[in-house]
């Protein structure tokens, strides 16, 4: 090759690298555009656990896209009261809320269960649903009549079952019982005489201190001793049976979704899905030590009889016999957990039980 030949062809492409460098910078700029959204929470920002997911998701989506995608989040009651979070996402008040379905079952019990509902999945089961048994679709097929597109972000495993003012080891002690209960776990209870009352979580300790409510059910052992329940109710029961695995979901404006870029549509979904193994990582790290320290403080565990067990769980399914014969959306969605239920119980029980069920043997002992 002559020198004017080669000359000649690296200024062609000298020319060609700079046009490209030209172009590069704004089609980059066109394709990470500045977008700033706020989120509701239904949470007190006390509780650095549940409340804490919403700023989790915010410090994955600013650190990824260097500032340019951002949320900012405000506790319940900072913009709207807490169970009003999802309202505030269907009219566009804020692009985005961080809830529990289930304070919406009142609209519609669809809402509550892809949240969870009593005697349904573990969380690891509940999220093999939502991820790989078309659960988040389901879901989303039904809010989108509420301009709302939802991401799980969050679980907190199967829960307490909660703060009680006096002992309840019968059906017939739960009668008249005022408790604090949320969502469709309160439609089953009703069966038993219970009372339900639906309080933002704010609010349920002067309601258990004054005596307007018998009993409460929150969470679990780190957020609940948070809270300060087992100053004015002794007893803790468990299982938590009407959240086995609840998630956490986030809320989306469904046209505030639908406007973002593909790829910051991508990492929304990515984001939330790391949000929502890290909460129930971080409730599963909390949690032992949380216990401990409330049974030092004078709590008194107790679990449900096996009789309030069976008549709950014969209760929750007339419920669901009822829901499924009128309302065609929650038997969709319901029909699908039940179908996925019995095969996840079933591998459950042979190796995982069996090895827990070993460790604990093991733990009790003092050998481990």
């Amino acid at each position: 090759m002559d020198r004017r030949s080669f000359l000649t062809k690296a200024a062609i492409g000298g020319a060609g690298a700079a046009a490209a460098a030209t172009l590069a910078a704004p089609a980059i700029a066109q394709a990470n555009p500045k977008v700033t959204w706020r989120l509701t929470s239904s949470f007190p920002k006390s509780l650095d656990t549940i409340y804490g997911g919403a700023d989790v998701l915010a410090k994955y989506l600013t650190e990824a896209t260097d500032g340019n995608f951002t949320i900012q989040p405000f506790a319940a009651g900072e913009i709207v009261p807490g169970l009003q979070a999802a309202d505030a996402v269907t009219n566009g008040t804020v692009e985005a809320c961080h809830t529990v379905g289930y304070y919406y079952w009142g609209k519609d019990p669809t809402f509550a269960v892809a949240a969870a509902v009593p005697f349904s999945l573990s969380a690891r089961g509940i999220n093999a649903w939502h991820y790989h048994g078309g659960g988040i679709d389901l879901y989303n097929e039904f809010l989108a009549q509420h301009n709302i597109f939802a991401l799980p972000g969050g679980n907190t495993g199967v829960q307490m079952g909660g703060w009680f003012r006096k002992e309840i080891n019968t059906v017939e002690d739960m009668k008249g019982l005022k408790m604090r209960v949320g969502g469709f776990a309160g439609k089953v209870m009703e069966r038993l005489g219970v009372v339900p009352q639906q309080i933002a979580g704010g609010d349920i300790y002067p309601s258990l201190e004054k005596g307007t409510i018998d009993a409460a059910e929150w969470v679990g052992p780190y957020d609940d001793e948070k809270l300060g329940f087992f100053k004015v109710a002794p007893y803790y029961y468990y299982p938590g049976w009407w959240e086995g695995g609840p998630t956490v979901h986030f809320f989306f404006n469904k046209g505030a979704y639908e406007g973002l870029p593909p790829a910051y549509q991508s990492l929304l979904r990515t984001a939330c899905q790391a949000t929502d193994a890290d909460m129930l990582q971080k409730y599963d790290y909390k949690n032992p030590a949380a216990i401990k320290s409330l049974v030092a403080q004078g709590t008194q565990l107790r679990p449900f009889s096996p009789e309030i067990l069976s008549a709950c769980f014969e209760a929750a399914n007339e419920v669901y016999a009822e829901m499924e014969a009128t309302n065609p959306a929650f038997k969709k969605i319901w029909e699908s957990i039940k179908a996925f239920r019995s095969e996840n119980y079933t591998w459950a029980q042979i190796a995982e039980y069996n090895y827990d069920t070993f460790m604990m043997v093991q733990q009790n002992a003092g050998k481990l």
